[in-house]
């Protein structure tokens, strides 16, 4: 009986550590900087803490409007047949915004993760 109870024990301890360790790693920092590029080439580097918006304007005549708001960046308008890039919506951190028809690249840039501490 006494091992039974031990086992228990053990196996509530270790699903609570991993779920502990599953939400804290979830948490993912907001960046502080995006970096806009076009065919390839780096045309923009901003702050996400200053809001503004401009226009990228590819080689192919494709027209992107960025909006940068309250530490958020996203395509508010473009000329692109699927507007795939506006439907990502205002983010902070992640995975890239792409408008692959105007060869656009949003980068996050600045979020630190649990690998890119120093020890």
């Amino acid at each position: 009986m006494k091992t039974k109870t031990w086992i228990l024990l053990l196996s509530g301890v270790f699903l609570l550590s991993l779920l502990g360790s599953f939400f804290v790693l979830r948490q993912r920092p907001d960046a502080a900087l995006a970096q806009i590029s076009s065919g390839r080439q780096v045309v923009k580097t901003v702050n996400l803490r200053e809001n503004q918006q401009f226009t990228i304007t590819a080689e192919n005549g494709g027209v992107n409007i960025i909006t940068v708001q309250d530490g958020k960046i996203a395509v508010t308008d473009a000329t692109c047949p699927d507007h795939y890039c506006m439907k990502r919506g205002f983010r902070a951190s992640g995975t890239d915004i792409v408008c692959l028809p105007n060869q656009l690249v949003i980068h996050f840039l600045g979020a630190q993760t649990v690998d890119a501490e120093a020890g």
